[in-house]
């Protein structure tokens, strides 16, 4: 039998297509078939961004789980999300999302020789996704509170624009 990454390595590519669609399905559903469809990075940064993002902390996941690799993989990502006004259990929702596109790609081991062995390797792996998922929050609140400096600073940089206009 072979083992989860093993497994997961040689499924790379169906795991990660269904991992975006399902992170995709989080936008409006105007905005899915363009999401989905529109390859192009600089027409669609958002469904680019869900591709790369997705690609790279599998593969994160998979092979190494290195922390800062997998904070810059999210970053970028997450503060789209903040932008777009997400609240932070649909923000980093998607995270956990991958667990059921693990469950689901890798039921039939699941129900084989060696499930016992099997099962505690994938509730190790998804131990790595919950790690992610903290990162992930810790991320999106970062991305929010800079957000709403800018958003305090350009308030206030009106306010003493008008304030001088009138002392004029």
């Amino acid at each position: 039998m072979n083992t989860l990454p093993e497994i997961l390595a040689a499924r790379k590519n169906i795991i990660v297509d269904k991992w975006a669609e399902a992170i995709l399905s989080t936008y409006p559903h105007e905005s899915l078939k363009f999401l989905s469809s529109q390859k192009d990075r600089f027409a669609n940064p958002i469904g680019h961004a869900v591709r790369s993002s997705s690609e790279k902390l599998f593969d994160e996941l998979v092979h190494g789980n290195d922390v800062e690799k997998i904070r810059a993989s999210l970053d970028d990502f997450l503060r789209m999300r903040a932008v777009q006004d997400f609240a932070p259990s649909e923000a980093v929702g998607f995270v956990f999302m991958l667990k059921r596109v693990l469950r689901e790609i890798t039921a039939q081991e699941m129900t084989g020789k060696g499930q016992a062995s099997f099962q505690d390797e994938l509730l190790n792996f998804e131990s790595r996704i919950d790690s992610m998922a903290l990162v992930a929050i810790d991320l999106y609140m970062e991305a929010r509170e800079k957000l709403s400096r800018i958003r305090i600073d350009e308030v206030k940089a009106r306010s003493l624009l008008a304030l001088s206009e009138r002392q004029s």
